[in-house]
């Protein structure tokens, strides 16, 4: 898919999982219960040793068993960080900051790039460098109305906000109501998960509610 599929792809299917764990087996059993719940987005975070080896075994995992799921790459903070995970497969590379040596690896490859951002200044910057969408990141400092306060002078500003952004109906009217495109949702979806079943079901009524 090219990187223009990628961003459009986020915005159909706009709540974005981003999780981490070193164990394997429970990052692709996490993974397929947000696709069976119907997440077409997934960010699986640098956050970690074993990070790369994991996104290494999952990439696959996912090209064969989750047709249509795109899988990025969350936490990059350097170009090297950045080649080595689009080397393994990622779909789209996300930072929680932005920096133009990232960005660069990004542009080179055609990967679709999504830094993370808060004041304008930062915004207009990020756009300069290619940006394809921001991540309005920690999302929970400057609350829903400061997304709304952005729709005056960036309308067509493509935002993903990440922090702050709970698994809750209440929460995603309010973000996706303030003007926010996309949502990633962290340890707040990921908490108290002792069945995958009912964590699956919990996804799929969120993934839902958006939807509608």
């Amino acid at each position: 898919m090219t990187k223009e599929e990628i961003v459009a792809l986020i915005l159909e299917k706009p709540l974005v999982p981003v999780y981490y764990n070193a164990d394997v087996e429970i990052t692709k059993n996490i993974i397929k219960a947000c696709y069976e719940a119907g997440i077409r987005a997934f960010e699986f975070t640098n956050r970690g040793e074993n990070a790369i080896n994991v996104f290494s075994e999952i990439q696959p995992f996912v090209k064969q068993n989750c047709l249509g799921m795109i899988l990025g790459i969350g936490t990059i903070v350097d170009a090297d960080a950045a080649e080595k995970y689009i080397g393994l497969g990622a779909d789209f590379v996300v930072q929680p900051g932005t920096t133009e040596q990232v960005g660069n690896v990004c542009k080179k490859h055609n990967i679709a790039w999504v830094p993370g951002v808060m004041t304008p200044t930062e915004i207009y910057s990020a756009l300069s460098l290619g940006a394809n969408m921001v991540k309005i990141f920690p999302g929970n400092i400057v609350g829903s109305a400061y997304v709304k306060a952005l729709r005056g002078p960036m309308p067509t500003l493509k935002i993903m906000v990440t922090g702050g952004v709970e698994p809750t109906e209440s929460s995603l009217k309010e973000w996706f109501g303030a003007g926010a495109n996309a949502v990633g949702l962290g340890s707040q979806l990921f908490k108290d998960m002792n069945d995958i079943e009912i964590f699956k079901t919990k996804v799929k009524e969120l993934f839902s509610f958006i939807q509608s």
